[in-house]
Order: structure tokens, then C-alpha cells, then sequence
């Protein structure tokens, strides 16, 4: 009976969450009009900071910050400059560059990416099925990014589709450090954006111009802060932990990209082309391949990530 409960209230989390990120690569496109990604990237993590700071003020956690912190400066530092600041940069002018429903699915890929970096600095073995699950992604991307004239490999945005897939990488190599380092998830995400701010903030002012940002930037920056990684990632957390089988709950998430471009039509009006989804379908098909019967996970290994690619993670 109580797992019945858990599974129910897992569902519950884990439906809100995969919600919540369906919509966040339409904020991406809203900020971006009044912020450059640089602000963008300093104004989100202020806010995704005071969001977890929160949470551990809730827990009574706060005292394990600075202990943790000065256990492990220089590994901190490392993680914080690659999540959030250099990968969201790099995820965010993709976005400028690109339709929102280009670097969306783009994005998707990062698993494959994270697949194909465990085999080089970890010596993970890569499967058969790991290699097909390439093969269909890395097509999905090609068909996308060519809106499906293949042999022309005519690009709508070279350079965003290259900073797109390199995000991929970016985001995964930011969990391969992460199999080195068992914390708590919510303590290692809040130090990662406390050591990042100096270096985003401090680079916003001396590059960019804060005045004259009307309300409704402050306002869309703020809920990619909250609902990218913020809120967000604690719902999905809280799933995991409740729910019996996180396979069931884990799959969810295949659904937030299809959401996600119903909502780029609708709120930014958009052109989703047939190329678009039928790239989509085919980077999903290779994920699915790379899943199934799964024995073995890289450790730490984070939920599929689509959105954004964490305000993913991620996205």
C-alpha cells in the first residue's frame, strides 16, 4: 500500500516536472529577446542559487555548504565554470543562432554524447547497441539541421548547430566529473551556481548593459532560473526517490520534446517542419536502442535530458 502511495506522488512529481521543462525552451526564446546570453546566463543562476539556497535553509542543510566547498575548491571551481557558466553560454547563443525547435531536439543528443565520452575517460566498453543509438541520433541531427535536404547539407545556422552539439558534450563531461564525486545532488548544484555568479555577474557588468531591461525580461529570466534547473529539478529528484521502478518514471521524459514543440508553434509561432519531427523521432529511436535492457549506467548518471539542455539539465 505504500508503495503504492510512493508511485503515486513519483507520478505526480515526475509529470510536473517533465511539464515544466516542455516550456523552457520557449522561455529561452522569450529572454533572449531582451537579454543577451551572458545576462541570461548571470540573472538565471542568481535566481536558480536563491531557489536552492532555499531548499537547504528548508532542510537545514546550510552548514554542509562552506565544509564542502573547502573540502574541495579547485574540483568546484571546475564544475561551476562548466555548469552553469561555459555550457549555458554556449547552449544559449545556439539559441540565438537557431529556431528554438532546432536546438531543442539538437540538444536531445547529449546522452549519446555522454555515452561516447564515458568510453574515453572512464573506459566504459561502448555496445553495439550504443553505436547504432549513434548512428540514428547523429542522422536525427543531420535531418533536422538540413530541415531534411540531406545531400544539399544545407544548414540553417552552422555555427548553431555546432555549439548546439558541442553544449552535448559540455553537459556531459559535467557529469563524468560528477562520477568521481558522490554528494548529494541538490549541495553539489548550489556550490556549482555559488562558485560560477562572481565569474558570470562580474562578466555581465564589464560587457554588457543592464540598463533599461523592461519587466518582462526580469520576469521570463526568472522562470528559466526557477523551472529549468531550480523547482524543477527538485520535483524530478523527489520522483526518483519515491518511485519503485525509475525505468517507468525515467520514461516519461520522452514526452517533453514533442510538448515542447506544440508550444514553440503556439507561443513563439514557429514553423515546426516535418524534417523537425522526423529528426526528433529518429534521435529518440537511437535513445530507446541505447536503453533498453540496460544493466549498467555511468554512475551518477542523470535523467535523459531534453529541455534545454540543467538550468538539465537540459534543454
Amino acid at each position: 500500500m505504500a508503495n503504492a502511495q510512493n508511485d503515486k506522488k513519483a507520478l505526480g512529481y515526475a509529470l510536473a516536472a517533465v511539464l515544466l521543462w516542455s516550456t523552457v525552451a520557449s522561455a529561452f526564446k522569450i529572454t533572449l529577446q531582451y537579454l543577451t546570453p551572458l545576462q541570461m546566463v548571470a540573472a538565471a543562476s542568481c535566481v536558480s542559487f536563491l531557489f536552492l539556497f532555499a531548499v537547504m535553509l528548508y532542510q537545514g542543510r546550510l552548514p554542509e555548504i562552506l565544509p564542502e566547498l573547502k573540502k574541495y575548491p579547485l574540483y568546484y571551481l571546475c564544475l561551476g565554470l562548466l555548469n552553469p557558466l561555459v555550457y549555458y553560454l554556449v547552449l544559449f547563443q545556439a539559441y540565438t543562432l537557431l529556431p528554438a525547435s532546432q536546438a531543442q531536439p539538437l540538444n536531445y543528443t547529449w546522452a549519446i554524447a555522454l555515452t561516447l565520452m564515458a568510453a574515453i575517460f572512464l573506459g566504459q566498453k561502448i555496445r553495439k547497441r550504443d553505436w547504432v543509438a549513434c548512428a540514428f541520433g547523429y542522422l536525427g541531427v543531420l535531418v533536422i539541421a538540413t530541415q531534411g535536404n540531406l545531400l544539399a547539407l544545407e544548414f540553417t545556422s552552422g555555427p548553431g548547430v555546432a555549439l548546439a552539439l558541442i553544449s552535448t558534450f559540455l553537459w556531459a563531461g559535467y557529469w563524468i566529473l560528477n562520477t568521481r564525486h558522490q554528494t548529494d545532488a541538490v549541495l553539489t548544484l548550489l556550490i556549482c551556481f555559488l562558485v560560477s555568479l562572481p565569474f558570470s555577474l562580474g562578466a555581465s557588468f564589464i560587457f554588457t548593459d543592464w540598463s533599461g531591461i523592461p519587466w518582462q525580461g526580469w520576469a521570463a529570466v526568472t522562470y528559466v532560473g526557477l523551472f529549468e534547473m531550480g523547482l524543477t529539478f527538485v520535483l524530478w529528484l523527489n520522483a526518483m526517490k519515491l518511485a519503485t521502478n525509475t525505468a517507468k518514471i525515467s520514461n516519461l521524459i520522452f514526452i517533453s520534446p514533442f510538448i515542447s514543440l506544440m508550444l514553440l508553434a503556439f507561443i513563439i509561432g514557429e514553423t515546426i517542419y516535418p524534417a523537425t519531427i522526423f529528426g526528433l523521432l529518429l534521435i529518440i529511436f537511437g535513445l530507446l536502442v541505447q536503453q533498453w535492457r540496460r544493466r549498467t549506467t555511468v554512475a551518477g548518471e542523470p535523467r535523459p535530458r531534453i529541455g534545454s539542455g540543467v538550468f538539465s539539465k537540459r534543454k
